[in-house]
């Protein structure tokens, strides 16, 4: 099966997935996810099938998704293998998802181009406007509120304790989202990311200013 098979087949596949999902976590930030990453990987010269299988995959193992996640992984897995993929890429792909989060990975570093890659699309669609818009979505989902001035930033925690603890859409700014302009890996997401930090710095501004009225 040729490769442009392969990929046409994956975005079905998560698009029947995630299509209802009410997080922020939908098909459609995964259609973002991949459409940046296949922009960051012709920028950066990435290998382009390992970085848009690996985005269009992110999400089907992130625990705020799914009950078990080592179900998960071996559901990616299987999907992998029988829609063609060789075990070497599959291999490569699997790392890429294990170790992209903001909280995965155990801290690993990332040691390839395409993870990084990957790592920068995700993270950008979680800053800016659409990044505004899916923190308060993802909040209300869970159950928080807008914005609590009663609770304390959370400056280390892990994604459980995020989850389940007190916490507000706006605190998320501090605790997360605010970070990821600093944790960019590629020159061209660098960029892309100075322009959402400063769109998100104003509406906290104005937000603030609204508050107190």
């Amino acid at each position: 099966m040729n490769k442009q098979t392969i990929v046409a087949d994956t975005i079905d596949m998560v698009k029947e997935k995630l299509n209802n999902e009410g997080s922020g976590h939908d098909w459609y930030h995964i259609e973002r996810v991949w459409k940046m990453a296949s922009k960051l990987a012709a920028k950066e010269q990435a290998n382009s099938y390992i970085v848009e299988l690996a985005a269009l995959l992110h999400d089907l193992i992130d625990d705020k998704l799914v009950s078990s996640k080592d179900e998960a992984v071996q559901e990616v897995e299987y999907w992998l293998e029988g829609a063609g993929v060789s075990s070497s890429d599959s291999e490569r792909i699997m790392d890429i998802i294990q170790t992209i989060s903001f909280k995965g990975g155990n801290g690993r570093k990332l040691t390839t181009l395409e993870a990084q890659i990957v790592q920068d699309a995700d993270r950008l669609d979680a800053i800016g406007a659409i990044g505004i818009a899916r923190c308060f979505t993802y909040a209300g989902s869970k159950g928080d509120v807008i914005f609590n001035p009663e609770l304390s930033v959370r400056e280390s925690m892990t994604e459980k304790e995020y989850r389940e603890g007190p916490s507000s859409a706006v605190h998320h700014f501090y605790e997360k989202l605010l970070k990821l302009k600093d944790l960019m890996n590629t020159e061209t997401a660098k960029q892309i990311a100075e322009e959402r930090h400063a769109f998100m710095e104003d509406f906290l501004i104005q937000f603030f200013n609204e508050w107190e009225g």
